[in-house]
């Protein structure tokens, strides 16, 4: 046994650092968090200062075990979690739970995982930092105590399995405003005026009216007295300005950026940006500080010489404006800035690049620009268009990098040709198009990170589980919208004539962008109408000042979860005595027909129109689900009234009636068992028997059998993965290597037998009487199935040492109440 034994977080860690100490040291890992806050009610001794009652779970008794054991055998133990307070959590409970000896115990942080941070660490050992437990602990208390509290009130007042808690509510009141802004907006119409010109040297160039007119009459009085006019540049303005590049990557600024340029969601980022840390390539990625030390700032100076030349460098030390900002810890940055490329998968080596290149930039030299305007004056008109351009006198930093920005509305500047006063131009055109203000954008997940550090709500280590967090819930999707078509005039001066072209374009569109559901509509309203001061923003800013004073002893941690107690639990206990449901409802008129009131509101099911009110035993209701791109807040009589004219038979097929119906994804048309969608532009109500005929067929042949195997059907089709054959109820999905369209027996039983031989190897345990099995999933994890319950474990779990005693409670503490087809996640 080695006389030294530290313990990371991570096998991947351990792996790396194992190479940088010698013989006398071991590595272990102890697979993030060994304990946590059971899921019952008694983890809080709310009585006794709050005291939490930390438990081992089941499935890192092993763990917990053989750390224990390793440590008895060491002379010394070095604590090596992150060097963030959810690290320094994990030290102490690793501390505490392992029964260490404080004089044989170290605690050692490091900003990277390379040989001279490794050393450096172990030669400046400390103690663990109280203080910055206390704020994670505080943290960990207070959002329990939020999400235990309040859930309960949501299930009695919304619907059963709902969920909230203290920033995650935060960040869906943010989108429920902003979809609401969108939903209130009303465009309006105004006209841009571009001209296009040729120069006396013949060169091209566009000039523009600088405000827009407001009415088509406008657009062709303004048209009108262009007609005939001759041009003339009447000034010329060339200002010189620069380019600063933006400094290294944050937590958020990382998550942005990888948005914007390398489409990746925050998610994806921080499981990307771990992975590079731990095999050394990064610095630490979660992290506030915009500090870059002087090994580094050398190391980026000389990059630059040898690449780029003395006149590209320029020294920069940045500051970090946020409070609580670190700056001890350093921004994100590469650990050897000679290596440009990095190593890694695809998507590994794109986000090193992205990192290394905004760390080089950082310390190159501003860009020098030019800024030209031109005025162009017009002979029978008042007004002057302008043109505007920039040319890069000496590219500096964006040699390397130039950062991306979230506005969907920036023009590129171009490069004017040169002009000079009284020169008189030739105009070939002059447009006004119609243009229509546009509402405020939806947040993209990386915007949404944006908004909640400006608003000092959340940390870098919350930002993604946040984000993660409130689409599990089902809180927000993603989904693709298809937008609405548009008609808007342009009218053209071209040849002494001014005409009127009609134009169409989309608005509305929208995808990856985060959306508010009719759930998370209905219990931001809820929540924001009876805990107000719970989702106020300066609120829940205010909580991170908190937690900051006791990261740095200012405050005591129980002490400020009391203050914030005091004043919620009451609200709580009101809440809960209140009396009846809240559904959202919103009436949208009166149905013509029965002169009944027709009514939007959350149902059992989801979203719903009724006709009708409740408790009417002789004329009871009639209900209608909401189609998925409508909810209750936008959803019109007109189309409520639509809804209940559905299902409807259009005729029959083989002796069977095809209906056309709309359900939660969309229309769709079907004959008994069979189904198929409709296009996302096409009118449930405006099918005919025809096409629902022509559909029908064209699916029927598509899912005919291709062959048989063991006696059953073999069908093709292709997904969202891809070409696959479905038999016995199993999709295999078929490799390039095959010829898809020409399936050879042979081919098919291959497919088959190695998917069935795949399936026997994935399963760890099968309990066959129990209706129970354990089975590899998905990178690296294991889940339990019961049925149709599928519960995802953590990559650290041993899946083999479970009995099912304990898979069993697993099931128990996460199979979700309702019946449904939802996987559920174990923190297990």
């Amino acid at each position: 046994m080695a006389k030294n034994l530290v313990i990371v977080e991570s096998p991947a860690k351990a792996k790396t650092i194992e190479k940088f100490l010698g013989p006398d040291y071991k590595v272990v890992s102890s697979f993030g968090h060994i304990r946590d806050l059971p899921r019952k009610d008694n983890a809080i001794d709310i009585k006794d200062g709050f005291k939490p009652n930390y438990v081992v779970s089941n499935d890192k008794k092993k763990v917990v075990a053989e750390l224990r054991k390793q440590a008895n055998a060491a002379e010394r133990v070095w604590l090596a979690s992150d060097e963030d307070r959810e690290g320094e959590a994990i030290a102490w409970h690793l501390f505490d739970e392992l029964k260490l000896d404080n004089n044989s115990t170290e605690r050692i942080v490091f900003h990277e995982i390379t040989k001279n941070a490794i050393q450096r660490a172990i030669e400046n050992p400390r103690k663990i930092d109280k203080h910055l437990v206390d704020a994670q602990q505080a943290r960990r208390v207070l959002d329990r105590l939020v999400g235990f509290e309040l859930s309960p009130v949501l299930w009695r007042k919304i619907r059963q399995g709902l969920s909230a808690g203290r920033v995650q509510s935060v960040a869906v009141r943010l989108l429920a405003e902003r979809e609401r802004e969108i939903n209130a907006f009303d465009s309006t119409s105004s006209f841009k005026v571009s001209g296009y010109f040729i120069s006396s040297k013949g060169d091209a160039f566009r000039a523009d009216l600088t405000t827009n007119l407001a009415t088509s009459k406008e657009a062709n009085d303004f048209l009108t007295e262009c007609k005939g006019s001759t041009y003339q540049v009447s000034s010329v303005d060339k200002r010189p300005g620069k380019r600063t590049p933006a400094a290294p990557f944050t937590t958020s600024t990382l998550q942005q950026e990888a948005s914007r340029k390398l489409g990746f969601g925050v998610k994806k980022t921080m499981s990307l940006a771990q992975r590079l840390y731990e095999s050394g390539q990064i610095t630490y990625m979660r992290t506030d500080s915009v500090n870059l030390s002087k090994e580094a700032l050398g190391a980026a100076k000389g990059q630059i010489l040898a690449n780029y030349g003395e006149a590209y460098h320029q020294f920069r030390q940045y500051h970090t404006k946020s409070k609580g900002a670190q700056e001890a810890h350093e921004a994100i940055r590469p650990t050897d800035f000679s290596n440009p490329s990095g190593t890694g998968t695809r998507d590994e080596t794109r986000l090193y690049q992205l990192i290394w290149k905004r760390a080089i930039a950082s310390q190159m030299a501003d860009a020098k620009i030019e800024h030209t305007t031109a005025e162009i004056s017009i002979s029978k008109s008042s007004k002057k268009m302008v043109a505007k351009g920039e040319v890069i006198v000496f590219d500096g930093f964006i040699k390397a990098y130039l950062e991306g920005t979230d506005d969907e509305t920036a023009d590129e500047a171009n490069a004017l040709p040169p002009l000079f006063v009284d020169e008189n131009v030739t105009a070939t055109k002059i447009s006004a198009t119609e243009r229509y203000s546009r509402p405020p954008a939806r947040f993209t997940e990386a915007s949404l990170v944006k908004k909640l550090e400006e608003l000092g709500i959340g940390r870098p280590s919350t930002y993604a589980p946040t984000i993660s967090t409130i689409q599990d819930r089902e809180y927000v999707s993603k989904p693709a919208l298809p937008g609405k078509k548009r008609t808007y005039v342009e009218l053209v001066l071209a040849d002494n004539d001014i005409r009127t072209v009609k134009h169409s374009e989309v608005t509305g569109a929208d995808k990856n962008k985060l959306v508010p559901t009719d759930l998370g509509l209905l219990v931001n309203d809820y929540l924001v109408e009876h805990f107000k001061h719970i989702l106020d923003y300066n609120f829940t800013a205010e909580v991170e000042e908190e937690f900051d004073k006791i990261a740095e002893g200012q405050a005591v941690w129980n002490k400020v979860i009391d203050t914030f107690y005091k004043d919620f639990k009451p609200q709580v206990d009101e809440a809960i005595q209140e009396t009846g449901r809240f559904t959202g409802e919103r009436e949208l008129g009166v149905d013509p027909e029965s002169g009944k009131p027709v009514i939007a509101r959350m149902g059992r099911y989801g979203p719903m129109v009724q006709i009708g009110v409740s408790g009417d035993e002789k004329n009871p209701p009639k209900f209608a689900g909401i189609p998925q791109g409508s909810s209750i807040d936008t959803i019109a009589l007109e189309q409520a009234l639509e809804l209940f004219k559905l299902p409807k038979t259009l005729g029959e097929l083989d002796g069977e009636p095809i209906i056309v119906n709309t359900g939660r994804y969309g229309p769709y048309v079907g004959k008994g068992k069979l189904f198929v969608s409709l296009g996302r532009d096409e009118d449930p109500m405006q099918v005919t028997l025809e096409h629902a005929v022509e559909l029908i067929k064209q699916k029927m042949a598509a899912d005919a059998p291709i062959a048989t195997y063991k006696e059953k059907p073999v069908q093709k089709g292709v997904g969202r993965f891809g070409p696959f054959i479905k038999w016995d109820n199993t999709f295999i999905n078929v490799p390039k290597k095959y010829n898809f369209n020409a399936l050879s027996t042979a081919d098919i039983s291959e497919l088959i037998e190695e998917k069935l031989r795949k399936d026997k190897e994935k399963i760890i345990h099968n309990w066959a009487s129990e209706g129970i099995r354990v089975e590899k999933a998905r990178w690296g994890r294991s889940q339990i199935i019961k049925g149709r319950i599928k519960i995802e474990l953590t990559k650290d779990v041993d899946a083999a040492s479970l009995s099912l005693e304990d898979v069993k409670k697993v099931i128990a503490e996460n199979a979700p109440k309702s019946k449904t087809k939802k996987t559920a996640k174990s923190k297990r």
